[in-house]
């Protein structure tokens, strides 16, 4: 009696208390038990995390009382096979099955029942079921997916369970839905699956045959349905797809009521002997531009004769026709074509020129051809000859157009416009050029020059001008600068305009030659509506324009200058010696402009311009070049480093001080380049040179903390200043630049253009 009392106080306490510190298990006491948790109420299959629900374990992973834990593996021991999930481990891994069904026929009276073959797919990823019955043709019912994809239970009373990979075998019915399928066979994949999975294989079934099958496989030995004859266009539209022959055609149908000859053209398509006709409408020709006078088709040669009957003109011909149409009749296809009604078709070799074929009833006559279609007839039938037929009236000459002559009203633009169209616009200027030439920020896009007046007047002979001459549209201005005390006003001379070259005739077709750029030149005479100007100088932008664009300049062209020289200077290479000797006594080889313009006109025999002289100085000049400040240079960069926002200064340096270890503030010259430039500093690479070389000091060594002080744009900044190569001056009154040549470097000119050596 104790020992029972105390075996089930034992036990109710080990229900209700934790297994610590007293491990006991239904009464009994569990020696060398060492785990003792809470189960979670998640456990991990295939490395997934599902709810246990029900399936959770007691204490320890121990089954509850009366609890049946599902194994943890299948059939095969833990280690073998994949462990990963099944949808990843049979992913796109399908079982197929041959099987077929039976089905009753109640509405027919030579049939009872039907075999119905299908295909059952097992997809191993989900365990879903797929029945999928193959099409026949013609067979009267609806095919294809008889079940869709999904899990099919088992019939009942086990309904609450599924179709698994264990039901399947072959010569094995299952049931779907109350109808019941036989599996006959298996493809190879499934055959080794199973056996994988030590299922027996049974031996391959066949599917019974019925009555509807035996009949329809004897109507197909015996009779075809629909006998045709195979015609292969495919090789034709493959090798000659897009190749099309062109004949150039005229109808002439001038023997009808208000017919006229007419020009067509015929397409002939080789990928199908299909014929297209087009037709050439003239303008003004009364008639309306239809696009397309025959459609593309096939052209018959006999064209209409009579209209054949319905069912006369036909693909095939069928003989031996026996019983009814319908139901049991038989025929056969006629090859020979016995009474068959046979079409004749134009073919590419009956398209030659000269020939005259028929178009439903009109002759037409081909003319010529495009070389295309020459080739092809050249290369497969052999034609040489392609002599056109001339059917085309030779064109009259073109009549030019009369242009009436000028009759001063308005000017020669504004009246040619009106005798262009019957409603008067004004005319167009030359808007590109105008955008171009333009006034734009420093570019004036205005050659100015300084003139004076061809006369024997003393007093005009005084007088100066100013030339200017606008590039945007050819106008020209003249403007003479007031001077005091000398009588005359000055002011305006010549209101700004084209200006007409002497010499022409005023009542004229053609347009009238008007002044250009090439024309106005240091030494060039011109004659403005009867004012003869020469020209005796220019301003600084005149010379550095025209020797940009020394191709539309030849006066500043130095190369053509030079080459003119040169062969001046082979027959007289002593005397140009002795004269550059004697207007050199020091032997300097600097020379005065004013000397050397005079040497060189002697020389050339006054055969070249005074705007060419002054080329040539300007080229040899030893003008020396202004030393740039060092506060202008400072200025540009900060307003660099300003736009680009670079702000690094500190970090610059700290890296000038950390590559110094002499703590001098000095760095040579590459070095402090070097470092510049791996800071990326926004200044271009001419521009930092010289900010160096100004910050250079004792034998090339870069003082960095002046150099860093100065581009510090934000502690340090400079006024921006501006930067203007040649100041335009709107109110040039023909004074001397500050830039003039004074002084020519001889010994150059001596080796460059006459190759002596002084």
């Amino acid at each position: 009696m104790g020992y029972l009392l105390t075996s089930t106080i034992l036990r109710k306490v080990s229900e209700t208390l934790p297994l610590l510190p007293f491990p006991f298990k239904h009464g009994r006491l569990l020696l060398g038990k060492e785990k003792f948790h809470k189960s979670q109420h998640f456990g991990y299959s295939n490395d997934i995390s599902t709810l246990l629900g029900e399936e959770k374990p007691g204490i320890g992973g121990e089954p509850l009382h009366g609890q049946n834990l599902k194994p943890k593996f299948s059939v095969f021991p833990k280690g073998v096979g994949s462990e990963a999930p099944s949808w990843v481990a049979f992913d796109k891994q399908v079982l197929s099955f041959d099987a077929y069904f039976e089905e009753e026929v109640h509405q027919s009276r030579e049939e009872n029942y039907r075999i119905r073959p299908c295909k059952i797919y097992f997809y191993l990823e989900d365990d879903t079921i797929q029945i999928v019955e193959p099409q026949v043709k013609n067979s009267g019912m609806p095919q294809g997916t008889i079940i869709r994809r999904h899990r099919i239970p088992l019939p009942a009373p086990n309904d609450e369970q599924f179709y698994t990979v264990d039901h399947f075998n072959i010569n094995k019915d299952i049931v779907v839905y109350s109808k019941i399928y036989t599996i006959v066979n298996c493809d190879e994949f499934t055959r080794n699956f199973l056996r994988k999975l030590g299922v027996r294989v049974n031996p391959p079934g066949s599917v019974p045959s019925d009555s509807y099958i035996t009949t329809r496989k004897k109507m197909e030995e015996m009779q075809p349905l629909r006998p045709y004859e195979r015609m292969d266009t495919l090789k034709q539209f493959l090798e000659y797809d897009r190749q099309v022959l062109r004949f150039y055609c005229l109808w002439d149908d001038t023997a009808s009521l208000f017919g006229d000859p007419r020009e067509l053209v015929l397409h002939y398509y080789l990928a199908d002997d299909t014929v297209e006709l087009l037709e050439n409408i003239p303008a003004n020709s009364g008639r309306d531009t239809t696009p397309v006078f025959l459609h593309r088709g096939k052209l018959p040669k006999r064209g209409v004769q009579s209209l054949p009957l319905p069912g006369q003109v036909t693909a095939r011909t069928v003989l031996n026709v026996f019983g009814p149409m319908g139901h049991g009749g038989r025929y056969i296809l006629d090859n020979i074509k016995t009474g068959a009604l046979q079409k004749e078709f134009y073919k590419d070799w009956d398209l030659t020129l000269g020939a005259a074929i028929n178009i439903w009833g009109r002759k037409i006559i081909l003319c010529d051809c495009d070389e295309f279609t020459k080739n092809y007839y050249r290369t497969k039938h052999g034609i040489e000859d392609f002599t056109p037929i001339q059917y085309k009236d030779p064109p009259l000459p073109k009549r030019e157009k009369e242009i009436p002559p000028y009759n001063g009203f308005g000017s020669e633009e504004d009246s040619l416009c009106s005798c262009m169209t019957l409603l008067p616009k004004p005319p167009q200027r030359d808007f590109n050029k105008f955008m171009e030439k333009d006034s734009n920020g420093l570019e004036s896009n205005v050659l100015r020059f300084v003139a004076r007046l061809v006369t024997d007047n003393p007093i005009d002979k005084e007088r100066k001008f100013i030339v200017s001459f606008f590039l945007s549209d050819d106008s020209v201005s003249v403007f003479e600068p007031p001077e005091r005390n000398s009588g005359i006003t000055g002011g305006k001379f010549l209101e700004r305009s084209r200006v007409k070259k002497p010499g022409q005739q005023l009542y004229k077709s053609e347009f009238s030659e008007y002044f250009k750029a090439e024309d106005l030149f240091v030494g060039a005479r011109v004659n403005f509506n009867g004012f003869i100007f020469i020209l005796v100088d220019a301003d600084e932008y005149v010379f550095n324009y025209m020797e940009k664009n020394a191709n539309e300049f030849p006066m500043s062209d130095i190369s053509v200058i030079t080459s003119k020289l040169k062969r001046l200077g082979e027959t007289k290479s002593r005397e140009i010696k002795q004269l550059f000797a004697a207007n050199d006594p020091a032997g300097t080889s600097i020379m005065p402009y004013e000397i050397f313009r005079n040497l060189l006109a002697d020389i050339s025999e006054k055969n070249l311009t005074e705007h060419e002289i002054m080329t040539i100085g300007r080229y040899y000049s030893t003008r020396e070049k202004p030393d740039i400040d060092l506060e202008f240079l400072t200025a540009v960069a900060q307003e660099q480093l300003k736009r680009k926002t670079f702000e690094n200064f500190s970090k610059l340096n700290d890296v000038f001080v950390y590559n110094d270890q002499a703590r001098s503030g000095l760095l040579p010259f590459q070095k402090a380049r070097t470092i510049c430039k791996a800071f990326r500093i926004p200044l271009e690479d001419d521009l930092l040179h010289v900010l160096l070389e100004k910050y250079t000091e004792n034998d090339d060594h870069v003082n960095y903390i002046k150099l860093v002080a100065g581009l510090n744009w934000k502690e340090n900044q400079i006024p921006a200043q501006k930067t203007t190569p040649i100041k335009y001056d709107p109110d040039w009154s023909g004074q001397a630049t500050t830039n003039a040549v004074n002084n020519i470097n001889a010994s150059l000119v001596l080796d460059d253009l006459f190759g002596i050596q002084k």
